[in-house]
């Protein structure tokens, strides 16, 4: 084993470790805080639903879309500095996040977030492996880097509904200023610059076929799910899956290409990917619905349901943290499976749960969140561990896509059909006026808008309507997770502990 590959990291990659903390923190918030200001935004710009959708979609299909060409920027142009064009990118449009006066350019901020962000996750990741050259400790590394990723989701409706109770919905995306400054500040000092010599120029054509393939395939299912299977979702289907195929194909033929695809030739690679897509989609459409079941059906304030997270947010810190140290000794594939099949419990809970089940809901959702942080954590280390350095930028974003992507479809997809399910199952009273009507089998939040209009029994039928949506959208969910876990025990079974020599030609089977 040669010098590098057994180089251990000193203090200043661990300090540069915690530099690198801040902006994964601030991505966790970015993805959750806006699921409990969201009732308060609500009111203050009235969304269409569509409009609230694109609301909480917009910011994770831009970081899907670009994940993969800023990683491989990164790897051309420095991740280093790519990381503080994107810091800088990333707290300008929180700015006109925190003061759009309009849905519609709110939805432009989060785009622009999606854009800037999408420059920070693959950053971080990249650099993380370049830093953390022994095996255990990059395991641990990227352990704590998941970990700060899952407390910023897991605080995210703690610090916005804190913020929202003593400000407005807008600050809670001020936080990105001042810890912009701090990774402006120190990233010179304690952080190192890598990009790829061998790296060739950036092909245009590569990242247009890039977003060909995967924004329409993305709004397929968004459009899937709000309006059926009809033409338009077959058109976008075939978009994307022609734009992909002309992907594949180019990045075969260039000496430098965007995505190396031949990583998809070693099956711990693929696998990982997979479990970590399943498993993001699950989460996201499931954080989704439980905020807005402890607000909407609960009552709770903002900062109250944020609170009722915390216990969630502890079975992830232990799970991102306690699983690469398992690992260690247990075959990584054993101990995502494991604990897949655990968040399975949490998925009946969801499943089954009626309203005034708080303490049902919030036990459910940490077994969910314990899932999450162990294929977070180790799902990550097996697809970045499994690149050259030279790529260690385009393997970190194809991580990062899939579980953007994951949380973008989760919402879409589940949102949706708790939504669907909620207006099959809502009637308003004869005498309802037509406005009123409109609201009360809109949605939810729409009929607590118009609660002291119509009679309690409804408001209470369209709070048990939306809580069925809840349990059928948690068992579609359950259902997929435990395909994901047999997937684990199936695919990544070869998968040796971390810091035992991996056998490569099995990766490649």
């Amino acid at each position: 084993m040669s010098e590098v590959a057994t180089r251990r990291a000193g203090a200043r990659e661990w300090a540069g470790l915690a530099l690198l903390a801040l902006p994964t923190v601030l991505l966790g918030l970015d993805v959750t805080a806006l699921y409990l200001v969201l009732p308060s935004m609500s009111a203050a710009l009235d969304p269409s639903a569509t409009q609230t959708l694109w609301i909480m979609d917009a910011y994770g299909f831009f970081i899907a879309g670009l994940l993969i060409t800023m990683g491989t920027l990164g790897d051309r142009i420095g991740r280093r500095r790519l990381l503080l064009i994107g810091m800088t990118a990333f707290a300008i449009a929180s700015v006109f996040a925190a003061f759009a006066p309009s849905a519609e350019l709110l939805i432009l901020a989060r785009a622009l977030l999606g854009i800037a962000g999408a420059t920070l996750m693959p950053s971080t990741l990249s650099l993380i492996s370049n830093m953390f050259a022994d095996v255990r400790q990059r395991a641990v590394a990227i352990g704590v880097w998941a970990t700060m990723f899952a407390l910023g989701m897991a605080a995210g409706p703690v610090v916005g509904g804190a913020l929202v109770d003593a400000f407005w919905w807008g600050a809670a995306f001020l936080l990105a200023v001042p810890i912009a400054i701090v990774v402006l500040v120190g990233a010179k000092i304690v952080l190192p610059e890598y990009a790829d010599p061998q790296a060739g120029r950036l092909d245009l054509a590569s990242v247009a076929l890039s977003l060909a393939a995967i924004l329409p395939g993305i709004y397929a299912v968004k459009h899937a799910a709000s309006y059926g299977v009809d033409a338009s979702t077959a058109i976008l289907l075939a978009v994307g899956a022609a734009a992909s195929v002309l992907f594949v194909r180019r990045q075969r033929r260039l000496a430098s290409p965007l995505l190396d695809v031949t990583l998809f030739t070693n099956r711990a690679f693929s696998a990982a990917l997979a479990v970590l897509l399943i498993g993001l989609i699950g989460v996201g459409g499931t954080m989704y619905l439980v905020t807005q079941y402890l607000q909407l059906v609960e009552g709770l304030t903002p900062f109250t349901a944020g609170l009722w997270m915390g216990p969630p947010a502890l079975a992830m810190f232990a799970a991102a943290i306690g699983a690469p140290l398992v690992a260690r000794h247990v075959r990584p594939g054993l101990v995502m499976s494991a604990t897949l099949g655990l968040s399975v419990i949490g998925y009946a809970l969801l499943a089954t749960a009626g309203t005034g089940d708080t303490v049902a809901v919030v036990v459910g959702f940490a077994f969910v969140y314990l899932g999450l942080g162990a294929i977070a954590a180790l799902g990550t280390d097996i697809v970045v561990g499994a690149a050259p350095a030279a790529n260690s930028g385009s393997a970190a974003a194809m991580s990062e896509t899939v579980q953007e992507l994951g949380i973008a479809v989760g919402v879409a997809l589940l949102g949706s059909l708790s939504t669907a399910l909620y207006t099959a199952r809502m009637s308003a009273p004869a005498d309802t006026s037509p406005e009123i009507a409109e609201s009360l089998t809109g949605s939810l939040s729409g009929a607590l808008s118009v609660a002291d209009q119509i009679p309690a029994e409804v408001v209470q039928a369209a709070q048990e309507a939306f809580t069925t949506g809840v349990n059928i959208a948690s068992a579609v969910a359950g259902g997929a997770i435990i395909v994901a876990t047999v997937l684990c025990l199936v695919a990544l079974r070869h998968v040796r502990p971390l810091g035992e020599d991996q056998d490569v030609e099995a990766d490649r089977r």
